[in-house]
């Protein structure tokens, strides 16, 4: 297909993604990885961050334990303060020129990117997270701490499943965010969509028709990305009819409750 200065713009709309879709996929595809990767490592470091910064401590605990504690928690939460009040773009150019500067090292720009979008989920994540474990009923701290299970043991058998599912459509927002954020990342060089969008705008000078296209690559990406894991939190909130068993010898004591709010 061929264009000339009296092409109508749906012709332009049509060569461009014609002509550079190869750059269209994988810029798409690089979005894709460095969002979804960065987004599981921030979660792992939300989910490491939010137990430590719940760990109980009073009175009784030793006073190098708590001097200890209070460093560590201090420390994480400059971390969390400073990765959730400075834009991811600023980030990027300080981690990626800064490690250069300082210790001689040129990072790829692939694992640059992924690296920045770990570390700033992980900030956001850690609060997520920390929030999801509050909000389980103290109650059953309380009564695994009194059948003898630890603190690790209580997490992870009891409240982290729980806070786990509580968050998780939060955890899917900063997904979908993260999809659409890696576009700062071009300012050190990552081939994702938008960079590859602009190498395509810059051939034709039809900036227009190509954000046009890059637009719709980017909504196609969060809607099927943001439908899908609504599937999945529809999946774990477990069946919309289920029956509740009174009596295990009278048949009669057991009765279906319905949430209608799932239809």
């Amino acid at each position: 297909m061929s264009v000339t200065a009296d092409s109508t713009f749906f012709q332009w709309v049509a060569f461009i993604f014609q002509e550079y879709w190869p750059l269209f996929l994988r810029g798409a595809e690089v979005t894709l990885i460095i969002s979804l990767t960065g987004t599981i490592i921030g979660f792992c470091i939300g989910i490491l961050i939010g137990v430590i910064r719940t760990i109980p401590i009073d009175q009784n605990t030793p006073i190098v334990k708590r001097i200890l504690f209070k460093i560590v928690n201090f420390l994480l939460l400059c971390y969390i303060e400073i990765f959730r009040g400075t834009p991811m773009i600023v980030q990027a150019m300080v981690i990626y020129y800064g490690v250069a500067l300082i210790y001689n090292i040129k990072l790829s720009t692939f694992f640059a990117g992924i690296f920045i979008v770990s570390i700033n989920t992980g900030a956001y994540m850690a609060e997520i997270v920390r929030g999801g474990i509050l909000s389980i009923d103290k109650g059953q701290f309380e009564a695994a701490h009194s059948i003898g299970m630890t603190h690790a043991q209580t997490m992870l058998n009891i409240i982290l499943p729980q806070a786990v599912r509580n968050i998780l459509p939060a955890t899917s927002n900063e997904f979908v965010i993260n999809i659409k954020d890696t576009s700062v990342l071009n300012v050190i060089g990552v081939t994702e969509l938008f960079f590859m969008s602009k190498a395509a705008a810059g051939n034709n000078f039809r900036y227009f028709e190509v954000f046009l296209i890059t637009c719709s690559i980017y909504f196609v990406l969060t809607f099927t990305v943001t439908r899908i894991l609504r599937f999945f939190e529809m999946k774990l909130e477990g069946p919309s009819v289920y029956t509740i068993h009174g009596s295990q010898t009278v048949p009669e004591a057991e009765f279906k409750i319905v949430d209608r709010g799932k239809h």
